[in-house]
Parts: structure tokens; C-alpha cells; sequence
């Protein structure tokens, strides 16, 4: 048998090189590809990854190199190109019609027909069949899209992508959404395209998941080529090391903070998701929220700020029951909130840094118009402090990077002055030197003695910036944890119901 070092790739990628205006984004970048592996592709937000898999895809024209799919040279000039040649991608956002039936999203373009140009349903219907079989998918061939779950949709996508003699599969982010259920079911998937000899290029941010399905894993850095790890070379520390040139990203913060008095008291909050929960967050502390999906985490704060209804319950800012009954409410009494999603419930990402950093408290003059000068100043003065990498204050917050995307969010409720700043995973979807630095930003925000609530699905994200943690389970406290005590198994056994009782409660040291 051949070992995995003497293979033949199926994908090969050598000098490949792609400039924009003023930015060299991939300087003589290689990668190869072997059947049946997972080859994990890795570097920081603006390493050059997506530039390389959309030349790869037919997205992007590349400027110099060579792209050989098994010993033969292509020429990718479009998406079509690659699709014809076997190449399927499976992007971060999923590319389906959600009005269309799972088989006409497989089939979308590539209909089976009949004579006369009509399409053969039928024969559409049982290939779609025979493809989501092929993947041990029982989704109905007839089923709208809408009506499936994120991970179901990728399911489709994937399915779609074998429909078409697929060799190499591109997998961008797959994981974001998913639960720990489903990436084990999408996991069991990637064994079987494995078996079938297909090529799958891994893009995650998610380095234990990596750890995990990777066979190998290549490392990009500012658009240039920094190595390739074999299996058993692949490490948390070692791959950060390569990705940031230094492996001190995750720290738990140094200094110290001086835990105070009460900011803010939840009391009972009841949804129809949350029921009957309780906490106290101080100043000073970082507060985090841990649980499984659908426990009811991003609801509860939700409730807190506004945006979705109570039943019943009381919310107490600074000693002072508050009616919060829109984020209006909340912004006025002091608290500020980024929700999960950046892109789709927070940023105007076609408007600038400048706008997106002032709009929770425009400067108005006395006739009701924008004072520019005073946005100008605040916006700068937040590109300065939060070091938001972007070429100027105009610049359209599509175009920054997921981290500094993030930077602007934060910057927009720092502006309006807090006393509780509610983070709803605030480092979803950023690599890991940016989160290094919203960590450390979250440390000296509540050293100062401003009041945080964090959500987040990563429990080392958790133990590396909280005081407390707060675990959820069906909408209700399971126990409450001091952060510098517990472990990650101790935390999953409350939140799956292996432990109850409460944990450390409210207490404190």
C-alpha cells in the first residue's frame, strides 16, 4: 500500500500569485491536494485564503502560477470551469434557492431532459435520490429548501456538488452554524467523500475541529506560502505559531480587576424559551454564558436588552428597576449589545467605518443635520484606541476583516458610554490572533470597572476572559461556575444535565 507521503495529488497549486489595487494578496502560494484527505488550509483573516480558493473556484483570475487536477493542467476561468473539471465549493453562505425543491437545487442549471427540451422530473427526482442516499441523507427530494436546517442545506449542497463527478471539494467555514449534532453527522459525511477517494480542501477557525478531521494542514500568512503540518505535527500551538509568528495568543488576562458593587440584577426573566432566570453581573466582571444550542443563552440576553419580550420577570441597572421594553430602552439606561451575527444584525456593511461607529448616537445640530466633525474625531479616536485596521474613516465595513468588523461594533457601544456591555459571540467566524486581541480588549474594558455579559459557544473562549460562568440548560440556570476553578468537562456535565444543583451559585470569592 502507498503511503500518504508517496501519493500522487489530485490537486496541485504552485506559484500562485494575485494582486488588487495597492495589495498583494498571494505571493508564489503552493498547495496540493491528495484523494481521500482532508488538507486543512489555515491563516488569519487576510492571509490570503479566500483569494486562494476563489482563483481555485473560478471566482478569481489568478495573476501567475499553475493549477494542474490530476497531472493536468487547467484553466479556470469561471465557476462553470471548475464545476466541469470537478471542483465543488461549499461556501461559508450557502448558495441555494430556498423557494426550489432540494432536487432542483442539485439539479439547478443541469436539469435531465426529455424530447422537445422538457425536463424529465422523474429521472431528476430519483438521481437527487440516489445522490442524498449515496451521502446516507434522508431529506425528501421534494422538499423546498426553506424548510431545511442550516445543516441539512449543506447537506444539499454537498449532494449537489457529487452530482457533478466531483474530485475536489472546497468546505469554507462549514461548521459556523451548526450544533455539536450536526458537525458529528457532517463529520460522519467528510468519512464518506474520504472513502470515495474525493479531495476535500477544510477552511475553520475552529483549531480542536481541525486537530480532529485534518490529515494535513497548510498555513498561509500575509499571502505568503509558511508550511505544511502532517498529521501527527498538527497542534493548537504549533498552528498558531505558524499563523501569528508567536504562540502566546491565548492568554488569560495579567492584570488585575477590581470586582464591585452590583451593576446589574436579572430577576426571574421568563420567555417563552427562558424560564425563571436569575443573575447578578458586577462591576468590573466578565460574566460568561455557557450551554448548548438552543439552551437558551442568546435568548436571555435578548430579553435583557429588549429585543424580544418578557413574560415576566425584573431587570434592576445600578439599584433602579428598568422597563425595557425596546433596545431604545436599553440604550438609553446604559447598556449596549452586539448580537451574534455582526454582518446581518449589527453592521451597515455598505456604509463606512465612520457611520457604523456613530449611528447608536448621531451628532445632530440644532437643525436636525449630521455634525461630521465631532463623528469624524470619535471614529478616529476608536481606530486609534481599538487599533481597527482600515485605510481610512470612509472606508465601506464590508470590505475590513471579520475581526476588525467586530472592533466596529464594540467601538459603536463604547461611544455611547455603558455601564453593561452585552457580547453575544463576540469572536465567531475571526481567526485567532484577532480574537487574542478581543480578549485583551474585554480585560482592560472591565478593568476599568465596566460590567460585561459574554455568550459564547467556545469554552475555552469562556475560561480564558471570564470571572464567572453562568451555564445554561432547557432555558433554565444550571449552575454558576468561578472561571479560574472549573474545567470544560465540568461545564458540559452541567450543561447536558450530568450535574446539577447549582454549582457555585451566585457566591463569590
Amino acid at each position: 500500500m502507498t503511503s500518504p507521503k508517496q501519493e500522487i495529488p489530485v490537486l496541485v497549486m504552485e506559484g500562485i500569485s494575485k494582486s488588487f489595487p495597492g495589495v498583494q494578496a498571494l505571493k508564489n502560494v503552493r498547495f496540493d491536494l491528495r484523494a481521500g484527505e482532508v488538507h486543512a488550509l489555515l491563516g488569519e483573516n487576510g492571509a490570503g485564503k479566500s483569494t486562494l480558493i476563489k482563483i481555485l473556484c473560478g471566482a478569481y483570475r489568478k495573476d501567475s502560477g499553475h493549477i494542474r487536477l490530476e497531472g493536468r493542467d487547467l484553466d479556470v476561468n469561471n465557476p462553470a470551469d471548475a464545476r466541469r473539471y470537478g471542483i465543488g465549493t461549499i461556501h461559508q453562505e450557502l448558495m441555494l434557492v430556498p423557494d426550489l425543491s432540494v432536487a432542483e437545487n442539485i439539479f439547478l442549471g443541469r436539469e435531465p431532459v426529455r424530447a422537445r427540451g422538457r425536463i424529465d422530473w422523474k429521472a431528476m427526482h430519483q438521481e437527487a435520490r440516489r445522490v442524498l442516499e449515496e451521502l446516507c441523507v434522508s431529506i425528501d427530494s421534494y422538499q423546498p429548501v426553506r424548510t431545511l436546517s442550516v445543516a441539512q442545506k449543506q447537506l444539499v449542497e454537498i449532494a449537489k456538488a457529487l452530482s457533478q463527478n466531483l474530485r475536489v471539494l472546497v468546505m469554507d467555514e462549514p461548521t459556523s452554524a451548526l450544533t455539536e449534532q450536526e458537525t458529528a453527522h457532517l463529520m460522519d459525511r467528510i468519512m464518506l467523500l474520504k472513502k470515495k477517494g474525493i479531495g476535500i480542501l477544510y477552511i475553520s477557525h475552529r483549531l480542536e475541529e481541525i486537530m480532529s478531521v485534518a490529515d494535513r494542514a497548510t498555513i498561509l500568512r500575509d499571502g505568503e506560502y509558511i508550511g505544511t503540518l502532517e498529521k501527527g505535527e498538527i497542534s493548537s500551538n504549533r498552528i498558531i505559531e505558524m499563523m501569528v509568528g508567536r504562540q502566546d495568543v491565548y492568554h488569560r488576562w495579567s492584570g488585575q480587576r477590581k470586582i464591585g458593587e452590583p451593576v446589574l440584577e436579572v430577576q426571574h426573566l421568563t420567555t417563552p424559551i427562558v424560564k425563571d432566570v436569575s443573575f447578578t453581573l458586577h462591576k468590573g466582571e466578565i460574566l460568561g454564558i455557557a450551554g448548548l444550542m438552543g439552551s437558551g443563552r442568546t435568548e436571555t440576553v435578548r430579553a435583557v436588552f429588549g429585543i424580544d419580550p418578557r413574560l415576566s420577570g425584573r431587570i434592576v441597572l445600578q439599584g433602579r428597576e428598568i422597563s425595557v421594553k425596546h433596545p431604545q430602552k436599553a440604550i438609553s439606561a446604559g447598556m449596549g449589545f452586539a448580537p451574534e451575527d455582526r454582518k446581518d444584525q449589527a453592521l451597515f456593511l455598505g456604509m463606512s467605518v465612520r457611520t457604523n461607529v456613530n449611528i447608536a448616537r448621531l451628532f445632530l445640530n440644532r437643525w436636525g443635520l449630521r455634525r461630521l466633525t465631532e463623528e469624524r474625531q470619535v471614529a478616529q479616536s476608536y481606530i486609534q484606541s481599538l487599533d481597527i485596521r482600515t485605510p481610512h474613516l470612509e472606508q465601506e465595513t464590508l470590505f475590513l476583516s471579520g475581526g476588525n468588523q467586530q472592533k466596529v461594533v464594540i467601538a459603536r457601544w463604547l461611544s455611547t458610554n455603558p455601564q453593561v456591555l452585552i457580547l453575544d459571540e463576540p469572536t465567531r467566524g475571526i481567526d485567532v490572533s484577532a480574537k487574542g486581541e478581543i480578549h485583551e480588549l474585554m480585560a482592560q474594558l472591565a478593568a476599568k470597572g465596566m460590567a460585561i455579559l459574554i455568550v459564547s459557544s467556545e469554552l475555552p473562549e469562556l475560561l480564558t476572559v471570564c470571572d464567572r460562568i453562568l451555564v445554561m440548560r432547557e432555558g433554565q440556570v444550571a449552575g454558576t461556575l468561578m472561571a479560574c476553578s472549573t474545567t470544560q468537562a465540568e461545564i458540559i456535565a452541567y450543561a447536558t444535565g450530568q450535574l446539577t444543583g447549582g454549582g457555585a451559585g451566585e457566591t463569590r470569592d
